[in-house]
């Protein structure tokens, strides 16, 4: 028999007992590779309410929900897990500034437009195989770290000697591809 996964609360419970500090005062949560893994991001994380660095990663989760509490999240990492969209994001669009989404299911890129001051998307090892999925991280006006390494696009484009300046054409003010600073040649501006 299967057990049942950590629900959040027990995964804050253990926390708090592990940390000897309330959660809900907390700044920085760190609910990773729980084990048995969390599965459900369930509302017992809008108790979160003073966190701004939140760690679900290397756990089972297939879906990302309930952030409605997360008023100043900042930093959400759900790194080696099961998720397969990034729906679920609007309740943190005005605060997130890094998603960490490596090692996941993701193929499309739907939802990710609402994540108005991200900065720092770390989303390799997933399954975006097209440009017009890719396309939708041109939504994301702050963004200037990408980590995209692993995906099916990446792959195909890499072996084709055409990833980066794909890349830099379509993001503009990427400052950052796969831990390697884009070098823009930049016309007519004199330093």
């Amino acid at each position: 028999m299967m057990s049942k996964g950590t629900t959040i609360k027990e995964a804050i419970a253990k926390w708090e007992e592990k940390n000897k500090e309330k959660a809900s005062e907390a700044t920085r949560v760190e609910l990773y590779a729980q084990y048995p893994p969390i599965e459900k991001m369930d509302a017992s994380l809008s108790t979160l309410t003073k966190c701004e660095r939140l760690s679900l990663s290397t756990n089972a989760i297939e879906k990302i929900a309930n952030l409605n509490g997360l008023k100043h999240l900042k930093i959400l990492s759900l790194g080696r897990n099961a998720i397969k969209s990034l729906t679920g994001l609007e309740a943190v669009g005005d605060t997130l500034e890094e998603l960490w989404i490596s090692f996941n299911l993701i193929e499309k890129l739907k939802g990710i437009n609402v994540l108005k001051k991200l900065k720092v998307l770390f989303m390799s090892n997933n399954s975006v195989k097209d440009w017009a999925e890719f396309s939708k991280l041109a939504d994301l006006p702050c963004l200037e770290d990408l980590l995209f390494v692993g995906n099916p696009l990446e792959e195909k484009h890499s072996a084709e000697g055409d990833w980066r300046d794909q890349v830099s054409n379509k993001l503009k003010k990427l400052r950052k591809l796969d831990g390697v600073p884009v070098i823009r040649e930049e016309e007519g501006e004199d330093d």
